[in-house]
């Protein structure tokens, strides 16, 4: 999975209205871990909302405080969907 350059992702935010998410990969390198950074697309000042790391078996996890357990998912199926196709 490698999402090389930057995407974006449309959410459906809980008690937010729906916002576009800006997802780049981390340029740190991890052993054995892939790091995508989570941001405001937007904005001329962006948020940073967190990030998402995948292992090499494709499990992933969610550092952070921003986004709900809903959002999260949909930014992790956005990322292995969007991978899968380049």
């Amino acid at each position: 999975m490698d999402l090389t350059n930057e995407a974006k992702a449309w959410i459906r935010r809980k008690n937010k209205p729906d916002e576009v998410v800006r997802i780049t990969r981390d340029s740190k390198d991890y052993e054995q871990v892939i790091s995508y950074e989570l941001y405001t697309a937007y904005d001329e000042n962006p948020d940073y909302l967190g990030r998402i790391l995948f292992d090499m078996q494709g499990y992933w996890i969610y550092d952070g405080d921003t986004l709900t357990i809903t959002e999260q998912e949909q930014l992790a199926k956005f990322i292995i969907n969007y991978a899968e196709t380049f």
